[in-house]
């Protein structure tokens, strides 16, 4: 008997454990996702699990299927000519490599970004220490500095978001005022300028201080160096350069998923989910010696919530274009809760029953 296909899985997100458990779909195989940490993140709560409403942690044996390794350790460099992964705690070989290890943000020495597990219980502690009424600022007017500005506003909190020059950049016209009106509505005071410092007690907008007890910031994504390091094709950001069938350009037994993928789609769980299974995919086509299907795939809006009683939901065209459609009020928050739910139900009806993410699969070129 031949010796089972080896896979490695780089990062147990939405898309590396979206990948893992659809490669269950053939029962030949050796999987193992090492990731960082030894739980599985819910990055689209994370503001909640700030703010003290909420958590925004799963345990991996809930959510990734039966056979599944998962190893803690974190990845400093692939030997693609070895195909060997080097990790913190030791090295792990590969026949095929899923390359999914996220995107992170990047936040001045004063501020306290939340873009990952450990800022959000930061942040947590932090507003624990402070009094109700200290000032909080938050930096970014996209979906994270929204909702989590919203969520500490309904806690009470006097908080300044500072959008760097458009508030929810994202949304049509109709969308930005419903979101605006519900801000006003909760107390927040919004800033359409551009952060030039970050100071322990304050942050400054060109000639306007904002006095701050706390900065959150949500400006933005970067994404791991780990591709560059090792030597691979990266695009000016450092995310993998793929083919439309999210394979390295320099190397067919490495696939991308996720934020790290150079692709044009934009940095989200709904596009990470679907790149997970357009990866997984790709592997298996490539096992089998089939011609992989090249990445077919949009998106449908956006919801944001605004507390955790309303929200607001913006269509979009597939090609991320808003359209003036936008559902707000308690019904997009009864929404958008659905959503972050359904996420972690696609997860584990995928680890139970392999390939039933049908849906996601990409076209045949």
């Amino acid at each position: 008997m031949s010796a089972p296909v080896k896979i490695v899985v780089l990062g147990g997100g939405y898309a590396g454990t979206m990948a893992a458990n659809h490669l269950r779909t053939r029962p030949d195989l050796r999987i193992t996702v090492v990731n960082p940490r030894p739980e599985f993140v819910e990055r689209i709560r994370l503001h909640q699990l700030a703010a003290g409403s909420g958590t925004a942690t799963l345990a991996y044996d809930t959510l990734l299927g039966e056979g599944i390794e998962l190893v803690v350790g974190e990845a400093v460099r692939i030997d693609a000519a070895h195909r060997r992964v080097e990790l913190t705690s030791g090295d792990v070989e590969y026949d095929y490599l899923v390359y999914a290890v996220g995107s992170a943000g990047a936040a001045p020495d004063a501020a306290v970004s939340l873009s990952e597990l450990e800022g959000a219980q930061k942040i947590a502690a932090r507003l624990a220490e402070l009094p109700s009424d200290a000032p909080v600022v938050v930096v970014g007017g996209g979906l994270t500095g929204v909702e989590t500005a919203a969520e500490l506003a309904e806690q009470g909190r006097r908080v300044t978001l500072v959008t760097g020059g458009t508030l929810a950049p994202y949304a049509s016209d109709r969308g930005r005022r419903m979101i605006a009106r519900t801000l006003a509505r909760l107390g927040v005071a919004v800033r359409d300028a551009q952060v030039t410092e970050v100071r322990p007690d304050e942050v400054r907008t060109g000639g306007t201080t904002i006095p701050a007890a706390l900065t959150i910031w949500t400006a933005g994504f970067d994404v791991p160096q780990l591709a560059r390091t090792s030597g691979l094709s990266t695009d000016d950001a450092g995310r993998l350069r793929v083919d439309d069938t999210l394979t390295s350009v320099d190397d067919d037994r490495i696939v991308a998923a996720g934020d790290a993928a150079d692709t044009p789609l934009r940095m989200s769980c709904q596009a990470a989910i679907p790149l997970g299974v357009q990866a997984a995919n790709t592997v298996l086509s490539r096992i089998a010696g089939t011609e992989p299907a090249a990445v077919d795939q949009g998106f449908t809006g956006a919801c944001v919530s605004l507390g955790r009683r309303v929200g607001a939901i913006q269509l979009a065209r597939r090609d991320d274009t808003p359209v003036e459609i936008v559902i707000g009020g308690r019904l997009a928050g009864l929404i958008k809760e659905q959503v972050c739910r359904g996420t972690v139900w696609g997860l584990r009806r995928e680890a139970r029953k392999p390939g039933s993410a049908v849906w996601l699969r990409g076209r045949r070129r």
